[in-house]
């Protein structure tokens, strides 16, 4: 409860309200993060993401797990029991889903996630159902009214699973946490930018495998850490250009500190997870990429201040953080923004902010998700700045259509590398919001590091003016 802020029973008796709505007899779930999320569970089964292999079935008058019982500890069952979640094997699935056909179970089914296996397997347990007892079966619950039309047998239901957006919603808690993790997240950093620009005015010749392996270092040093969100992208001149790059030992490059190098990473905390992206030059950076570099803060920046409506989808606002690149024919080939869960998967939906108009989720409140425009160069250069937002109420002046009007607060406390702004090209309120930040840094992280860190921090916070 102290991260998770929600009991296990309240969010079962919510996503049972959801299939009483629907006419549903039980919800098949099996995306892991669901699973987790749903339970107050986290596990380790498999790298970056705190989930265990499991399927979950949430009946009105029930709940199953299907996992590895060797794996589920005294406290755990103890957890479950308390909220009358029945365990079962984890290959057991597929013959409760027959079972359940069997009566006549209206099963909600997410099209999206759910396995071949369990959709082939209601399928056709239905149609053995149907067989036996003729069309007009009876349901194991009420009635389903499917696109306009009656089945007064079982069918099933076929749609997004109703967790995805629950767990989007962050309650305080969780917010609580992820602001607690970023904070922590910021000093390892910190540590690590210092120790990063040492070794290289050093002439220290690393390679972007080493410094993945060193910030890892650090981070692992910090409380609560359990392990990285995502393989660390750690891209050295043309290499950052590519943009899922991932370094690997014997065919990476070394660090050149005449070229711009981009560090894409994050972290999972019991409390929390990151994702941070920094574009830095160790040396003098050209007047091109000065130019590259401040268009894309520009559109950070415009997106960070976006005040919008309720009910706004994410591809609304993903034009914010274009129109400087725009301005000049460049752009960028990935979304702005995706969810990111609290001690959970670093990306996750059902929002996101892209140029894609498939998504029409509306942002809402509590809401987390990433800031991350950027220009890639091919064989040249990469850059990319990523905060991540939550999404909260605004107040404004006016309230056309009496409607709520939104923005976003900060996660993220890292210095921008004031040293590949072009001043030239940025207003006095994009100065002032840059500056603004930076204070905010100073102020929350510096109480975090010391020494040659806490000197580093102070360096790159500095306020700068047009000249």
């Amino acid at each position: 409860m102290k991260y998770a802020g929600l009991d296990v029973a309240s969010k079962l008796s919510s996503l049972r309200a959801e299939l009483v709505g629907t006419g549903a007899s039980a919800i098949v779930i099996s995306m892991l993060d669901e699973v987790a999320w749903l339970l107050n569970l986290r596990g380790s089964d498999g790298p970056h993401s705190p989930v265990m292999y499991a399927y979950l079935i949430v009946e009105v008058d029930g709940a199953k797990l299907f996992v590895d019982n060797s794996k589920v500890t005294k406290e755990v069952m103890d957890h479950l029991k308390n909220a009358s979640v029945e365990l079962r094997p984890y290959d057991s699935i597929l013959s409760e889903i027959r079972r359940l056909a069997a009566q006549g179970a209206q099963l909600w089914l997410d099209t999206s996630s759910v396995n071949a296996a369990i959709a082939e397997t209601y399928k056709s347990a239905l149609d053995k159902y149907r067989s036996n007892h003729g069309s007009k079966g009876k349901i194991k619950n009420k009635r389903y009214d499917e696109s306009n039309g009656l089945s007064e047998g079982p069918s099933g239901v076929y749609m997004r699973s109703p967790i995805s957006l629950a767990k989007a919603l962050k309650n305080p808690a969780e917010l609580e946490g992820m602001q607690n993790c970023h904070l922590r997240d910021a000093a390892a950093l910190a540590q690590f930018w210092c120790w990063l620009e040492e070794e290289i005015h050093n002439n220290v010749e690393l390679t972007e495998v080493d410094v993945a392996d060193k910030l890892l270092e650090f981070r692992a040093k910090k409380e609560g850490f359990l392990d990285t969100s995502f393989d660390t992208i750690s891209g050295s001149g043309a290499n950052g250009a590519i943009i899922h790059y991932r370094a690997e030992i014997g065919s990476c490059s070394v660090v050149d500190p005449n070229k711009l190098f981009l560090l894409d990473s994050g972290a999972q905390y019991i409390d929390g997870t990151t994702d941070i992206t920094r574009t830095v030059h160790f040396g003098e950076p050209t007047a091109r990429e000065k130019e590259c570099f401040t268009r894309v803060l520009k559109g950070h920046i415009a997106l960070d201040q976006a005040v919008f409506p309720e009910n706004t989808p994410g591809f609304v606002l993903d034009a914010f953080a274009r129109s400087s690149l725009w301005k000049i024919g460049l752009d960028y080939r990935h979304g702005t923004g995706h969810g990111v869960g609290a001690a959970l998967n670093v990306h996750e939906g059902p929002q996101s902010i892209s140029y894609r108009y498939g998504n029409t989720t509306p942002l809402q409140k509590g809401m987390i998700v990433s800031n991350e425009p950027g220009y890639y160069e091919d064989h040249a250069f990469g850059i990319r700045i990523e905060n991540l937002l939550h999404v909260q109420e605004i107040n404004t002046p006016n309230r056309y259509g009496g409607i709520e009007y939104l923005g976003f607060e900060k996660l993220t406390f890292f210095p921008i590398q004031a040293r590949l702004v072009d001043i030239s090209l940025i207003s006095d309120d994009e100065i002032e919001w840059l500056n603004n930040y930076h204070s905010q840094v100073w102020e929350k992280v510096s109480p975090l590091v010391e020494g040659s860190a806490r000197q580093w921090l102070w360096n790159n916070t500095r306020v700068i003016h047009k000249q």
